[in-house]
């Protein structure tokens, strides 16, 4: 008791880190949160060493450089520097928008990049294949990268794959300057593949998956120029669940599309053909009957079916709960009874500028499937946060 009395009293500042560190984990108050480290340097550094997570405030559109330029943060090297130097823990760093950064920015993810999990570089017009070595050499954990609209090759994406086995989710939307053999690198490598994103990577023609994991169960690819035989290297790891193949008219022709139900994506339960003219019944009855767990299908604006394809989706798709078929010109009353007949579980029917369909069919539908809602505005795309999170 005299020695306590002698040193003086106890106060929170004589607790050890890992109790701080305790006390910061506990608090629920955000905004308690962000005025810990105001206390003093040591609590500074509690609060630091407890963050993972770090977006950089760059607000920016997708639509063109032009529009960058005006919103988006000068964030260069230096920065990255300091940041990367007081969170030394971060586990997800996002670095979209930062369009002045350059590949030499990369470099300090030496520092502290071993630990981080998840990196955003979407719209980062400055980063190259060099930039990304940098990356795979530093960020070997990475299982999230999303490179968006960035200026790298298939080099850079292989460097990528060797080093990072890792990857499960990845975003390569408008990357023109990737083709099938970065794909069959990541698909290879990347045995835990399980999310990728092509949108709009003309130079992408699908046999680059040819063989891939099983676990590859989430594809976004918008308005690539797939091939026939490229659909059956997409579905060719058997894990399919989300499939997005719209608006493909221009580059598949006849039955392309029937490699799909050619017993491979059995586990798809969500596919999206907006504008796939060119789509025909005998590929919609190959889907059909080979693809049993289809929860969603986005037909919209696909006018070659006809009674064949609709009947089939109606006697085949069990278990089907959404249907698109806005703006289908085949569409009539015959094809549209037969899915009152059919699809004993759908939900939700979005049909809207049906031509060839009569209200008495459309009231004749609602009296015996008063059930189903029937949505008449065009939705563009489905949600594929139904599917997964990317």
């Amino acid at each position: 008791m005299e020695n306590n009395l002698r040193d003086g009293p106890t106060t929170i500042m004589h607790l050890p880190d890992d109790c701080l560190l305790f006390i910061f984990q506990w608090l629920d108050s955000g905004s308690d949160r962000e005025t810990f480290g105001l206390t003093c340097h040591r609590w500074l550094h509690i609060q630091n060493s407890c963050r993972r997570s770090l977006q950089f405030q760059c607000s920016f559109s997708h639509l063109s450089r032009s529009s960058l330029s005006q919103t988006s943060n000068n964030i260069g090297s230096f920065h990255l520097y300091r940041v990367l130097n007081r969170f030394q823990w971060l586990q997800s760093l996002s670095l979209s928008g930062c369009i002045d950064l350059p590949d030499s920015g990369l470099t300090h993810l030496k520092l502290h990049g071993s630990r981080l999990q998840t990196l955003y570089l979407d719209c980062c017009f400055g980063i190259t294949d060099n930039g990304l070595s940098l990356v795979a050499t530093a960020c070997s954990s990475l299982t999230v990268i999303s490179l968006y609209r960035c200026n790298i090759t298939d080099v850079g994406l292989k460097t990528l794959a060797e080093s990072c086995l890792s990857l499960k989710d990845v975003n390569l939307s408008h990357c023109s300057l990737i083709s099938d053999h970065g794909i069959r690198a990541l698909s290879q490598k990347c045995c835990q593949l399980r999310a990728v994103k092509i949108s709009h990577c003309t130079n992408i023609h699908g046999i680059g998956f040819q063989g891939c994991s099983q676990s590859l169960a989430y594809l976004e690819a918008d308005s690539c120029d797939l091939k026939p035989e490229g659909i059956f290297g997409v579905v060719s790891g058997g894990g399919l669940e989300y499939l997005n193949v719209s608006n493909l008219a221009w580059c598949i022709h006849g039955d392309g599309l029937a490699a799909i139900g050619a017993g491979f994506a059995t586990r798809l339960r969500i596919l999206n053909f907006r504008l796939c003219r060119a789509i025909t019944d005998e590929s919609i009855v190959a889907i059909a009957k080979g693809c049993p767990a289809l929860q969603e299908w986005n037909l919209a604006l696909c006018h070659e079916i006809r009674i064949q394809g609709w009947e089939s989706i109606g006697l085949h798709c069990c278990y089907l709960e959404r249907l698109h078929v806005n703006r289908c010109r085949n569409l009539c009353d015959r094809g549209l009874q037969a899915l009152k007949n059919g699809c004993k579980r759908l939900s939700v029917l979005y049909m809207s500028r049906c031509r060839r369909i009569t209200t008495t069919a459309i009231e004749m539908f609602k009296c015996m499937r008063w059930n189903v809602e029937i949505k008449e505005e065009e939705i563009i795309c489905i949600a594929p946060d139904r599917a997964f999170q990317f």
